[in-house]
Formats: structure tokens, C-alpha cells, sequence
């Protein structure tokens, strides 16, 4: 059987509110992450520079998951962000062979 092919889904947020409403809620969303990041699902995270929102990577199945996963963020939930959605096969660099391990 051919192996799956790895997608990644980049979840891009956009801040909603001024920074420092959105760092009353950054306690709250790094816990979210974490708790994903358990779980096998986050291969990365940050913020974007300048601070306007920020890129989680994540290694799950479809871009259903992904937004649903995310929609959980308390970013989202206290309404200090939005994210889309990019579906993307990592071929080069150091992503090019990364493999969930969930």
C-alpha cells in the first residue's frame, strides 16, 4: 500500500481586538495548545511578527478537523481571533518527512 501523504494544515489567526486584550486570553490559548500539542496534533506554533495574529501547524486529517480543533481555541471563543484554513504537503526542509505521531 502507498504511504499517506502528509498534509499539514496552517492555521492562520487573525487578532479581532487591540494586543493587550488579546494577551488577556494568551494564558488560556497556550493551555489549549499544549493540551493539542499532548495529543500528537500541533507540529508547530507561534505568533506572526509583527503581533497581528499567529500560524499553528497541524498534523491532522482533513481541514474539517483542523477547523474544528480550532474552533475550540478560547482565542476563538472569547472572540479576540479567527483563523483560516491552508491545507499544505510539507516536500523540503526539515518538514519534508514529518509523520504524525498520533
Amino acid at each position: 500500500m502507498p504511504e499517506r501523504t502528509t498534509i499539514v494544515y496552517l492555521m492562520i489567526s487573525t487578532y479581532l481586538v487591540p494586543l493587550d486584550e488579546v494577551d488577556r486570553v494568551r494564558d488560556e490559548h497556550l493551555a489549549f495548545l499544549a493540551g493539542l500539542e499532548e495529543r500528537g496534533l500541533v507540529v508547530s506554533a507561534g505568533r506572526q511578527d509583527p503581533a497581528v495574529g499567529g500560524v499553528v501547524l497541524l498534523g491532522v486529517g482533513t481541514e474539517e478537523e483542523a477547523r474544528e480543533l480550532m474552533a475550540q481555541d478560547p482565542y476563538v471563543l472569547r472572540g479576540v481571533a479567527e483563523y483560516t484554513a491552508t491545507g499544505w504537503t510539507p516536500t523540503r526542509g526539515v518538514l519534508a518527512d514529518w509523520k504524525s505521531p498520533a
